[in-house]
């Protein structure tokens, strides 16, 4: 559940996840409107064309002198978002028109209500538009400031606290040694977190020694969910189930039969959720997207959804071994129906160059060893 709510300003809401119902105060729109430049008219007035008719003014959008009644025989020139007179039905796109003076002639008939949207088509006053739940996007953003909202309430983001482990892992400002990395897990999941509507708690580096590891765990437990990465396979200084056991967690399970991310490990303890991640760079990254992304999105109050994927054609042949699940590096490119799709060549989940000169993920099924070039394929986009 989201730990609380928040009132923020419209500007700052894009990308929050609303908390309150939005609803319209008035209709939409709240006036016939005009969807082309042109002439309002009688539609019974065009049974014969050519046809001339009396022009009898001209309204622009936000016109408040409007002509008091169209009658038979009349038009009034008219431009796109503009109302519609009172005796108008259609609007007659200007292309079909010629004008001399007072007079307009029209060369294309239309139908009852052509180029007009009725008021209130779009909502009626008390309608609700949207529903706590959604991300504020774009389209979001507008509805709310068209029906005035300066502030709207939003849920509070959510704290992840991210723990890299391993005495190989040091702190990206030291100068490794020899056989050492630098913890870039804790920022790319930090990237990632953000990118999901959460803000991060970078810990620091845990050693592999059970007391440290212990009180850096309970420190992460402090925030709304713990992302802990290595530590999670079968080696022997492989301590983050076993510390995790011994303050009684309780594991919902171990693994999944996917590649790379394989050692995953999700559970509770304390009343906090955690995951364990695998401490390759590109599995840490999968495995977020798969499995602790959707977990962030709901404890922030995004609504429950399914991962969403794209299908594109695959451009050049894979092979691979069959079994497990694969989410592999990719690029994704074309345009519009003709959307290709190919694997980047990369050196395992450890191979953080390659991934980066990705942008999405293949997904092969865990029966197929072979996918001929030309097939179309599920994409994880990233």
């Amino acid at each position: 559940m989201p730990r609380g709510k928040e009132s923020i300003d419209l500007l700052d809401a894009s990308g929050r996840v609303l908390a309150e119902s939005l609803v319209a105060d008035r209709d939409f729109p709240p006036f016939p409107r005009a969807t082309r430049d042109g002439y309002a008219l009688r539609s019974g007035d065009l049974k014969q064309v050519p046809a001339s008719l009396n022009v009898v003014g001209e309204i622009k959008a936000g016109a408040e002198n409007l002509p008091a009644k169209l009658n038979s025989g009349e038009a009034a020139a008219i431009m796109t978002g503009a109302p519609v007179p009172e005796g108008a039905d259609a609007v007659v796109m200007v292309e079909y028109t010629s004008s001399a003076g007072n007079r307009v002639e029209i060369t294309r008939g239309v139908t009852r209500g052509e180029n007009v949207v009725p008021a209130g088509a779009e909502a009626r006053r008390g309608d609700g538009l949207l529903q706590p739940g959604i991300r504020l996007d774009a389209a979001a953003i507008a509805i709310a400031a068209s029906i005035g909202k300066a502030e709207v309430e939003v849920y509070l983001r959510p704290r992840v606290a991210v723990l890299s482990t391993g005495d190989e892992v040091v702190d990206i400002r030291r100068h490794p040694g020899a056989n050492q990395i630098r913890n870039s897990n804790s920022y790319s999941l930090a990237a990632q977190i953000i990118a999901a509507g959460a803000d991060p708690v970078l810990l620091p580096v845990a050693p592999d020694e059970s007391t440290r590891l212990q009180e850096l765990i309970s420190q992460g437990l402090q925030s709304d969910l713990l992302l802990i990465t290595g530590g999670v396979s079968m080696g022997k200084y492989d301590l983050v189930e076993q510390v995790l056991a011994a303050v009684r967690a309780k594991f919902f399970f171990t693994g999944a039969q996917i590649q790379p991310g394989r050692p995953i490990v999700f559970g509770r303890v304390a009343g906090k959720y955690f995951f364990g991640l695998p401490g390759n760079p590109v599995s840490t990254m999968v495995t977020f997207e798969l499995f602790a992304k959707p977990l962030i999105e709901a404890l922030g109050g995004l609504g429950l959804r399914k991962l969403v994927f794209v299908h594109a054609r695959l451009k050049a042949e894979i092979k691979t071994k069959t079994g497990l699940k694969r989410f592999l590096p990719a690029v994704l490119s074309g345009e519009f129906e003709k959307a290709e799709v190919e694997l980047v060549r990369w050196q395992g989940s450890g191979d953080i160059a390659a991934t980066a000169r990705s942008n999405c993920y293949i997904v092969i099924p865990p029966d197929r060893e072979r996918i001929a070039a030309g097939e179309w394929v599920p994409v994880l986009m990233r």
